[in-house]
C-alpha cells in the first residue's frame, strides 16, 4: 500500500505551523516568510525560479524529494486559499496557472465545488470527507504511489490523531511566533508510535523525521 507522507513542514520553536491572521496578502499571517526562508535559499528553489546559486547540503537534499514517489496530495482549505475563498468561484489557489504539485490534489472543505484542471498535471478536487475517507480517495488516484499530506497544521494534526501518517518530516525553525495554529496540540505520546531521527543544518533549522515503527 502507498504511504501517507508529510514533507518538510515548517514549524516555529513554539510549535506553530502558521501565524495569524491569514489573508490574501499574508498567507502565513504575521509569520510572513520566516518559516520558509531556509527553503528559499536552496539550490533547488533557485533552479525552479531560473536563478543561479543557492545552498546545497541537507536542506537542498530534503526539498529535492518534493516530487519523488508522490501520486496525489491532500490539503486543507486554509492552504488552498485565504478565508472566504469558497465564495470566489474564480479563485484557483495561490500558485498561478501551473501549481507545483503535478498530481491530483484533494482539498478538504465544507464547500465542495467542481474540480479545476490546471497546467502541468495538477487537478484540484474539492471534497468534504474525514481523514480516512480522504486518504482512501487520494490513494485510489495515486496509482500505487504515495500520498502527501500537505498541510496546513490542522490537517496534519487531524491525520496524525487518526493514526494515518506513515512518515512525517518536520523542520523546526528557530523563531518564536507566540500565536497562530499549533501542530502538536492533543498529540501527547505520539513519539511512541514512531522512530525519530534529527539532523541540524547550517541554516539554523533542525530536520526531524518520524517513521512509523514496525
Amino acid at each position: 500500500m502507498s504511504l501517507a507522507r508529510v514533507q518538510f513542514f515548517s514549524i516555529s520553536l513554539d510549535g506553530f505551523g502558521t501565524g495569524e491572521p491569514q489573508s490574501l496578502d499574508a498567507p502565513f499571517g504575521h509569520a510572513g516568510e520566516r518559516l520558509h526562508e531556509w527553503m528559499f535559499t536552496t539550490r533547488w528553489w533557485r533552479e525552479r525560479l531560473g536563478q543561479p546559486g543557492g545552498t546545497g547540503g541537507i536542506d537542498d537534499a530534503f526539498v529535492r524529494l518534493h516530487d519523488t514517489g508522490i501520486g496525489a496530495e491532500i490539503m486543507g482549505a486554509g492552504k488552498f486559499g485565504p478565508p472566504g475563498w469558497p465564495e470566489d468561484l474564480e479563485w484557483k489557489g495561490w500558485w498561478g496557472p501551473n501549481p507545483p504539485f503535478h498530481t491530483p490534489v484533494f482539498v478538504l472543505t465544507h464547500h465542495p465545488r467542481p474540480s479545476i484542471e490546471m497546467e502541468g498535471g495538477t487537478t484540484f478536487h474539492f471534497i468534504d470527507a474525514s481523514p480516512a475517507e480522504a486518504l482512501e480517495t487520494a490513494r485510489a488516484a495515486a496509482d500505487g504511489q504515495d500520498v502527501r499530506i500537505g498541510g496546513g497544521a490542522t490537517v496534519i494534526r487531524d491525520f496524525l490523531a487518526a493514526g494515518l501518517v506513515d512518515h512525517l518530516h518536520i523542520v523546526v525553525v528557530p523563531i518564536l511566533l507566540g500565536r497562530g495554529v499549533r501542530l502538536w496540540d492533543g498529540l501527547e505520546g505520539l513519539e511512541k508510535d514512531y522512530e525519530i531521527e534529527t539532523a541540524s543544518s547550517p541554516s539554523g533549522v533542525t530536520h526531524v523525521t518520524f517513521t512509523r515503527a514496525v
